[in-house]
């Protein structure tokens, strides 16, 4: 990623791709403006169960190379499919089953990050 823009649309991508496959409260998280935190932005919503939080990943996966040439640096969880994180450096994407996105609560752990919509102009 070279700029902030960059990151936001490959945030942006993520987060829609995600909506359109049925993820469940789907958001963004701005960290840029968070000391520590790191990246720029979470990506974070839920999944079903483990097949459709596996599928979110995919299609993401799919999504991020065929518009940027991207893979993710690192995949972590794909297996158990409970959660899975994403790693493109300026962004990461976290795909939780609801019991898991409960136990780990990383909205509120960076709550102090800006909420960004999914759609929308920058």
């Amino acid at each position: 990623m070279k700029d902030n823009k960059e990151s936001l649309v490959l945030a942006r991508l993520a987060a829609q791709i995600m909506d359109e496959k049925k993820a469940e409260e789907v958001r963004i998280l701005d960290l840029r403006r968070v000391q520590g935190a790191p990246s720029e932005f979470f990506v974070i919503a839920t999944g079903n169960v483990p097949s459709h939080v596996s599928a979110l990943s995919d299609a993401v996966h799919e999504a991020v190379k065929k518009a940027t040439g991207l893979n993710p640096h690192k995949v972590e969880g794909y297996q158990n499919a409970e959660w899975i994180l994403m790693d493109y450096f300026d962004v990461v994407v976290h795909i939780f089953q609801k019991e898991k996105r409960a136990f780990y609560r990383l909205d509120e752990l960076w709550s102090d990050g800006e909420e960004v919509a999914i759609r929308g102009k920058e």
